[in-house]
């Protein structure tokens, strides 16, 4: 039975735990490890953030003590949270989607209707990776910074970013080089089936 909350959500034509082709089953393998490491790294960073954030009110209710830094501190950790675990969404189709078209839709068109979804969102991940690299050089390059009086580098939060974009960019191309190379498996079934 489901809630609306499944862990691995069904979306349709499953792919194989590992793809079939050895050299997409090898990506697939570093970008877990990449996405397991990333997990433990957000989960540090949202526990220290919730810490911050719980100093900075206590500091400033309390104490009158000003804590310009603890803004730019947060919005760092929780850009690099958003954007590093997007590839680990990714892997389990977490992100969201229209489920009332896989119920509808027959599987091989259902395949099809994933194959076109992860391509057209591999190309727009590819240019928005292109883009994030771009960003973080520039920043990098020109010494930019925040406009606060802390003021730390914003080659700091790009760099997060460009690298979630290219992990997530990175997982989609596995999920279309293993659809497309890859034996058809049997159609998952809708929740509560």
């Amino acid at each position: 039975m489901s809630h609306g909350f499944d862990t691995k959500p069904n979306a349709g034509p499953a792919l194989p735990a590992t793809p079939d082709n050895p050299v997409v089953a090898a990506m697939a393998g570093v970008l877990e490890r990449f996405h397991k490491l990333a997990l433990y790294l957000s989960m540090a960073a949202l526990m220290l953030t919730s810490l911050i954030m719980t100093y900075s009110v206590v500091a400033r209710y309390f104490f009158h003590v000003p804590t310009d830094w603890q803004d730019d501190a947060t919005v760092f950790m929780l850009v690099g949270v958003i954007f590093l675990c997007a590839g680990y969404a990714q892997s389990y189709r977490g992100h969201i989607g229209i489920e009332a078209l896989s119920s509808i839709l027959p599987a091989g068109v259902n395949a099809v209707r994933l194959l076109l979804v992860d391509l057209v969102s591999f190309l727009f991940c590819a240019f928005f990776s292109w883009k994030s690299w771009a960003l973080f050089h520039e920043a990098w390059s020109e010494g930019q910074t925040t406009s606060s009086t802390f003021a730390p580098p914003l080659w700091i939060p790009y760099s997060l970013m460009a690298l979630g974009m290219t992990v997530l960019t990175l997982q989609l191309l596995v999920q279309v080089l293993a659809r497309l190379t890859d034996r058809p498996t049997s159609v998952n079934t809708a929740p509560g089936e």
